[in-house]
């Protein structure tokens, strides 16, 4: 019931600086579970961005009436990764004994903002649903922390994929949930949902 919203929402995207990015973003008018509608877009080319510094854009929407305030920092990222499992971060046992120097009791209010990292290894998955006609599905493997979220590869025309892949991310909320779901792609429509499972950090 509001003209004039105010969300103050934070999201981090893991941004690569050899691609050529745009930030789309779209702005949703809900009337009730059933019923939505589009009230705007605007683009972001995150490029021609000054990096190091946080820069206030009034973003007037395509089409439509209105404007979106957003504060958008180009940083260099630190603690996110994506590897493969024979060159998985902390094998060595040296870096895993730097790791737990650096997160000991003593140092624990060094930097507020760095509690920890959550490393997370995607094997595979098991007797997944068919969502294609041929009986087969696409999935691909989606981890959300937060507001962070990275993804693996989409293994095709596979009930029983293997990602074997590592995920690291930074811990910004020691009572975050990470999200783990599967999705089967289908082309350019939107991905078939295969399942989901959430698992507390404090669980960890």
């Amino acid at each position: 019931k509001s003209a004039n919203p105010q969300w103050r929402e934070q999201f981090d995207f893991h941004y690569f600086s050899d691609r050529k990015d745009m930030l789309d973003i779209e702005v949703w008018r809900k009337d009730n579970k059933k019923h939505e509608e589009l009230l705007g877009t605007c683009h972001v080319d995150i490029t021609a961005l000054p990096t190091k510094q946080t820069n206030c854009l009034e973003l007037p929407l395509e089409k439509h009436p209105g404007s979106l305030l957003m504060l958008i920092a180009v940083a260099p990222c630190t603690g996110v990764s994506i590897s493969d499992l024979c060159v998985c971060p902390l094998g060595d046992p040296s870096e895993r004994q730097q790791i737990s120097q650096r997160y000991c009791i003593k140092n624990s209010l060094r930097d507020i903002k760095d509690i920890g990292f959550l490393q997370v290894k995607v094997l595979k998955a098991v007797d997944l649903m068919a969502a294609d006609f041929s009986g087969k599905s696409d999935p691909f493997c989606v981890l959300e922390l937060g507001n962070d979220m990275l993804q693996t590869h989409t293994v095709y025309k596979n009930l029983n994929p293997e990602w074997n892949k590592v995920f690291t991310f930074p811990i910004k909320d020691i009572h975050d949930v990470l999200e783990v779901t599967v999705f089967d792609e289908d082309g350019d429509k939107p991905p078939d949902f295969l399942g989901k499972v959430a698992i507390p950090l404090l669980s960890v």
